[in-house]
């Protein structure tokens, strides 16, 4: 016995929009690298040529204002840590992936010793970016990274001491930390976190690594 056309369809529709559910959500599927929307502004390199590995650069403020991720850019957000910073990094990172309609998932790092398998997991997802937030995370950082260069890694509000050519940071006066043999910088500042400071920040580092600038810290 044939079912009614109706129940036909609606099972068509149901079929369908599960289908399209796991699509999206499914970062297993192999795709094209994907490729900035937009371009840079005068002033976010000077002079206009890629800078040399684990050089600073100090953009014009807003000079990566013109430039964006695809949509669906997948990220993972790494996060270590309940202090305030951290805590202002993450908000910004959130309020920059819903801004930008980016696919953003977070791995919050629990202890120390949870931090090497959490970077493990976060590379094992499939990420075309991986942002790091949180001073706990960079002597770790620091282990996993040179052996996986073909992974690209996002450093805010902190820096590794010798970045390999995937791990671009962002960094200002009042942060700095790079590590806990170097410790924090004599003008570290947590006041220096303010919202605005780590939205520029997110900002400013995928439209570095979007433009094929990394393995350099960028100062704001």
């Amino acid at each position: 016995m044939r079912p009614p056309l109706r129940a036909v369809a609606m099972l068509a529709a149901i079929a369908a929009l599960v289908t399209a559910c796991s699509s999206s959500d499914d970062w297993s599927q192999p795709r094209p690298t994907p490729s900035a929307v937009g371009t840079l502004g005068p002033g976010f390199v000077t002079p206009s040529t890629k800078p040399a590995p684990e050089a600073t650069i100090t953009p014009q403020p807003g000079s990566w204002a013109g430039i964006h991720p695809p949509k669906d850019y997948r990220v993972v957000l790494l996060t270590a840590g309940d202090d305030t910073p951290t805590k202002s990094l993450v908000t910004a990172v959130k309020a920059w992936a819903d801004d930008e309609h980016v696919d953003l998932r977070t791995i919050a790092v629990g202890n120390a010793h949870d931090a090497v398998p959490s970077i493990a997991k976060a590379m094992e997802m499939g990420p075309d970016l991986i942002v790091s937030a949180g001073n706990d995370l960079v002597d770790p950082l620091a282990l996993v990274t040179p052996s996986h260069l073909d992974e690209k890694f996002l450093v805010v509000g902190a820096e590794l001491a010798e970045p390999t050519h995937n791990v671009t940071a962002v960094d200002w006066d009042g942060a700095s930390f790079r590590g806990e043999g170097l410790g924090a910088s004599s003008t570290y500042d947590p006041a220096s976190f303010t919202g605005e400071r780590c939205a520029a920040a997110i900002r400013a580092g995928v439209a570095a690594v979007l433009s094929d600038l990394t393995g350099i810290v960028v100062w704001l």
